[in-house]
């Protein structure tokens, strides 16, 4: 079992962690106006991308994209974690990002939806999580009711990132109420001009993201337009949702290291009673224990990112590393915030800033309870 990166992969790393330090943390605190980057900084860092080769960085070969594996994209994912300078949950400077689940399409959506979006004509957003269904999709009230050629969408989905700007929606929404997420749940690619369709609010979060709330009131689409066989909506939801977790947990490296770099250098500064913050045990043992547990997840990211790539199922893995990410990251940050005393509240740093968007990460795309239950099942399945 070899533990080292690809001599490519490596150098892959090194190429953005230069541009992270020098062209992202600069002006992490000027980068964006609201929840986007600045229109002209968003051209001049994508003229950039390109420039690396990283222009489309994980869309496959076959519709221009570089087609980097899993575990080149941890490795993309990773170094970008360590900077505030973009949208956490959309980038927006390596050229649209299709959902996966797009890539599941047949041959008469992709032109209408999948190819639209990689040439940068449209954009989607995800619409699974209801105001009483969020990690538990079999709880979702949104129905489907098939009428002749088409589907009656009715229903309310919440927390939808980018559903005010977005062209289409993938919508998740039963079909059969007494099947659940046993072939009772389908996906729809919905227009979001469609007569029916009303964006009722936008939330106002502790992060800078705005999602949104969106309402279906009889909302005709085409059968054509669903995703897959009816009732495989779950499975399409899921083709998503793993990826996610992966960049969760790369992610969480970036975030980690870099909170660790700030607290050290910090530490080494701050001078309390005569003595640097550095020689004083406390703050020793916080830097060393968010180091233990850096060194730690990046083996498990990296492992699952190789096992997806040649192919195994790394479900669980997902699990494990989305929870210990999630949660180690904001630890982390905890106490890079706590070394830094008052000056780690204030937006002259941007402690606070990982502090929230982790402490966010614990909740979007799994919260740990459900993840743990569905672990505590595959525990009881292999010990017994």
């Amino acid at each position: 079992m070899d533990f080292e990166l690809p001599e490519e992969m490596k150098m892959l790393q090194e190429t953005l962690r230069r541009f992270v330090d020098k062209e992202l943390i600069p002006i992490e605190r000027t980068a964006q106006s609201g929840s986007d980057l600045k229109p002209a900084l968003r051209e001049e860092l994508s003229a950039r991308t390109r420039e690396m080769g990283l222009w489309h960085f994980a869309t496959p070969v076959e519709y221009g994209g570089q087609g980097l594996g899993m575990l080149a994209r941890a490795v993309v994912w990773e170094q970008m974690g360590r900077t505030i300078a973009l949208p956490t949950r959309k980038w927006q400077v390596f050229g649209p990002e299709p959902s996966p689940t797009l890539y599941l399409l047949d041959e008469r959506q992709k032109p209408e939806y999948l190819l639209p979006v990689i040439h940068g004509q449209k954009t989607d957003c995800f619409a699974q999580t209801e105001p009483d269904a969020g990690g538990d999709p079999a709880a979702m009230r949104t129905s489907a009711i098939r009428d002749g050629d088409d589907y009656i969408i009715n229903g309310s989905k919440r927390f939808i990132t980018s559903g005010d700007t977005a062209s289409f929606a993938q919508v998740i929404a039963k079909t059969d109420k007494n099947r659940g997420n046993h072939g009772g749940i389908s996906a729809f690619l919905v227009d979001m001009n469609t007569p029916g369709i009303k964006v009722v609010r936008k939330e106002q979060t502790m992060m800078d993201d705005e999602p949104c709330d969106i309402l279906f009131d009889n909302v005709r689409v085409p059968a054509w337009k669903r995703i897959g066989a009816e009732g495989d909506g779950f499975k399409v939801g899921q083709a998503w949702i793993n990826q996610g977790r992966v960049r969760h947990g790369a992610r969480a490296l970036g975030v980690m290291e870099r909170c660790i770099e700030l607290g050290a250098k910090y530490a080494k500064q701050r001078v309390t009673f005569g003595k640097p913050l550095a020689e004083r045990q406390a703050i020793q043992w916080m830097l060393v224990d968010s180091y233990m547990a850096l060194q730690a997840l990046r083996l498990m990211v990296y492992r699952t990112a190789d096992k997806y790539d040649r192919g195994e199922d790394v479900r669980y893995d997902a699990y494990i590393i989305k929870m210990q990410g999630d949660r180690l990251s904001w630890e982390c940050a905890d106490k890079c915030l706590q070394i830094h005393g008052g000056a780690g509240l204030t937006k002259d740093l941007p402690v606070e800033k990982f502090w929230r968007d982790q402490r966010s990460m614990m909740i979007t795309e799994g919260p740990e309870e459900i993840l743990k239950s569905a672990l505590a099942r595959r525990v009881f399945e292999l010990y017994v």
